[in-house]
């Protein structure tokens, strides 16, 4: 049986993906990750998990054209599938739900203590 919970790292690659439409390839995830979370990350840990969210079929990937910037190879684009969609929409949902339950955002009373 496949695998369709994703871990946080799987998420932000899939939102991401979504995010970046059709400039969803490696490198440039990889560059969108460290600016929105102001983390470093590995290519290669950023090609894994695309290979592990196609597995579970949370994406698909295709060729795009050559360029000249890049020596005429071409890119592998990502793009986010219907389960995909799902998957982060269910991640999403019960995200909101915990913080909802939680006292000091459902009350607007927040205390960070001393």
């Amino acid at each position: 049986m496949k695998e369709t919970r994703l871990g946080e790292f799987e998420e932000v690659i899939l939102l991401l993906v979504g995010i970046l439409g059709e400039e969803a390839y490696a490198f440039k995830i990889a560059e969108e990750f460290e600016s929105q979370t102001k983390r470093a990350v590995s290519i290669g840990a950023v090609h894994s998990t695309l290979n592990r969210l196609g597995d579970k079929g949370f994406l698909t990937s295709e060729m795009g054209k050559s360029t000249p910037e890049r020596g005429g190879r071409r890119k592998r684009i990502y793009t986010i599938t219907a389960s995909g969609q799902r998957v982060l929409q269910i991640a999403r949902d019960f995200k909101l739900s915990l913080w909802d339950q939680f006292p000091a955002f459902s009350t607007g009373k927040l205390s960070f203590g001393k």
